[in-house]
Parts: structure tokens; sequence; C-alpha cells
């Protein structure tokens, strides 16, 4: 009997008639947990060989007609976090891809970990990905096996016995430089959309797609404001004042006839919905003419949330203003220099020499 610590829980894996099986025992993965969970595994492998059926009973359901049905009751069970849909949808179409490949008739009970490890061994290897969008990945798979287990296609989520990227592993920030700045600006001038979205993340700290959400109603230049209406928290509906150079890339689009700020060409009356291939593409002809553009359109927001983080802004404020619920993520974003540290404590010695001459108390070790 083989008992695996997955998640602080006991969870097993046996064969039986040359088919795997696993689950998970619901205890605690301690040593005196460990005979009761062996119990719970010799039962389910006893009801196997026995003919009978160890928990409720499985409706066989190919992955691919199951795919179709999950993303259509994501849609509208997101309908209100459209970003959150789109995401869910982008990553799973990779599993879909993959599994229909594999194993094009092969049932949703029937995918084990061991699909899941080669799925991921699959998008590393294959497309190159970083750590951040296999979690994705592996989180829709997530989200879908949970939904399965409702409609009674499977027993069990497997994705709880694969190793996930941590968020620390998993989120890469690139500070872009002052020179990287000038060099992808003169570049994207020839593209004005993706021009002004850069512009707009790097001044306001907004997120890509919360950019390309603006409506006219949003913006309010006798204020100097605008607002984001929508987001998965209250946190991230709130209200920023523009920069100067906000409020002139804005009031050049509101020249136009649209509702929406970032109009699509190909689809009148709908907005943008992404920018991402239009900047890979300027970042692969800068890589051609030998110049290195290594970062992601995301990366403007870090580097708006680090340069304000070194300016001394506090990190609650900062945590406001990029829509975040807790100080705990903007961490993230702090990268004092040895410069910074030391002109922090130059200000703080500045601080207890004011103090003293206040209150007359001398300087050095009493006698």
């Amino acid at each position: 009997m083989a008992l695996r610590n997955r998640g602080g829980r006991w969870h097993y894996r046996f064969k039986v008639d040359g088919k795997r099986y696993t689950g998970t025992t619901g205890l605690a993965a301690t040593e005196r947990n460990r005979t009761k969970a062996q119990q719970v595994e010799w039962d389910h492998r006893q009801a196997l060989l026995e003919g009978r059926n160890p928990s409720r009973k499985i409706q066989v359901r190919e992955f691919n007609a199951a795919a179709d049905e999950f993303l259509e009751w994501a849609k509208t069970e997101y309908r209100k976090h459209s970003n959150s849909y789109q995401r869910i949808a982008t990553s799973f179409s990779s599993a879909k891809e993959f599994f229909l490949k594999k194993t094009p008739r092969k049932t949703v009970s029937q995918i084990d970990d061991g699909d899941l490890e080669d799925f991921k061994a699959w998008r590393v290897n294959k497309h190159k990905i970083r750590e951040i969008t296999l979690r994705h990945d592996l989180h829709a798979l997530s989200i879908f096996f949970r939904y399965a287990i409702k409609k009674k296609w499977a027993r069990e989520n497997p994705v709880q016995n694969v190793t996930i990227p941590s968020d620390k592993d998993a989120v890469r920030i690139h500070v872009i430089t002052a020179d990287e700045e000038r060099l992808y600006f003169l570049r994207a001038a020839k593209n004005q959309n993706l021009y002004d979205l850069a512009q707009l993340i790097l001044n306001q700290g907004m997120r890509p797609d919360e950019v390309l959400n603006l409506r006219r109603e949003d913006i309010d230049l006798g204020r100097g404001q605008l607002f984001i209406r929508t987001g998965k928290s209250s946190a991230a509906r709130r209200t920023l004042d523009l920069t100067t150079e906000s409020r002139r890339i804005l009031a050049k689009r509101l020249e136009g006839n649209s509702s929406w700020l970032f109009p699509s060409k190909r689809n009148p009356g709908m907005r943008l919905n992404r920018l991402n291939g239009a900047h890979d593409r300027l970042c692969l002809k800068a890589a051609e003419e030998g110049v290195s553009l290594k970062f992601v359109l995301y990366d403007f927001r870090h580097t708006f949330a680090t340069r304000l983080a070194q300016g001394a802004v506090d990190l609650a404020t900062l945590a406001a203003i990029l829509g975040h619920e807790s100080i705990r993520i903007v961490h993230r974003y702090v990268h004092p220099t040895a410069e910074h540290k030391r002109a922090a404590m130059l200000r703080y010695d500045e601080i207890i020499r004011a103090g003293r001459e206040g209150i007359n108390v001398p300087e050095g070790r009493p006698n």
C-alpha cells in the first residue's frame, strides 16, 4: 500500500486489473493516522475486487463533451467577471488540446494525477511557458474537476495530487529600466493603441484589461480623475488621479466617437480585447535588431508599483492605488537598494538628532 502526503492529507494510489486508482483519505498526514489511512485504502481496493461500488455511481462522460459543457457553465458562472472567464477559457484551451490528442476517448473519471504530470511536462517542454502560466492552467483544471465532481463525472480532483507552482515561484517581476522604457516607446509610437496602453499602465499602475475596459463616462478631465468601475473586489473598483501624460492621452482619445476609449476596428461597437500580440511582435522585431526588450505588458504595472515604493509611498496607499485589498501583496514591489537604505538611516538619524535637541538630551553614552 502506498500512502503519500499531499497538502497535509494522506492520499493513496494503487492498481487493480491494470487500472490505477487514487484517492484521499481525508485524514491529516500524521503517523498517528497512518493505520486509519491504510484502512481507507484497503476498503477501496476490496470494494473494487469484490465488484462493489465504493462510493457514489460515476457517470461516463468523455472529456471532449465535458470540456465544452464546462466552458458554457463557466461563461455563465463568471458573467460578472469577464476577465476571470477569459483567463479560465484561455488556460483550459491548452488542456483540451493535450487530452484530446493524447487520449481522445478518455473519460473524465479516468484522468489522474499521472496524466496531469504529463500535461505539465508537455506545456513546459513544448510551449516553454512560465511558472505563472502553468499555475493558471492547473487552476483552470482544478475548477473543471470541481465542477465534474458536482456533475458526478469524477470522484475526486486529481489536481490536488500534483505540485502547483507557488506564488513565489510563479510571480516574476521585471522592473523596466529607463533605457528599456525609452527604446520601447520609440518603437511603440508606430502603434498608437499599444503606445497609449503601455503609457497608461506605466503612469497609473492599472492592469492592462482595466485600461482597455475604459469608457467615456469613466473619465473626468475636469477633476483629473478616472474611475475603474468593475473588478473582483471593492478595492479593485477605485478612483485614480491622473498624471499630466495620462490627461493628454485620454483627452486625445475622448475626441473619438466610440463609447470605448480603445474601440475595436474589427468589431464595431466593441472594445479591443488584447494587445499582447502587438507587444510580442514589437519585442521580437527589436531582438532581431539587436535590442533586448524581454518583458511583458504587465511589467509596466510592476514598474509603476516599484517606482512608487522606492519613492517612499507607504504600502497602504500603494495597495489602494493598485487595487489590492491587502498590503501583503504589494511587498513584492519593494526592492530597496543600498542607497535607499542608507538614505533612510540618514533621515532617521536626523529625526533622532532633532528630537534630542528639542528636549536638550546630551549625545553619547552617559558617564
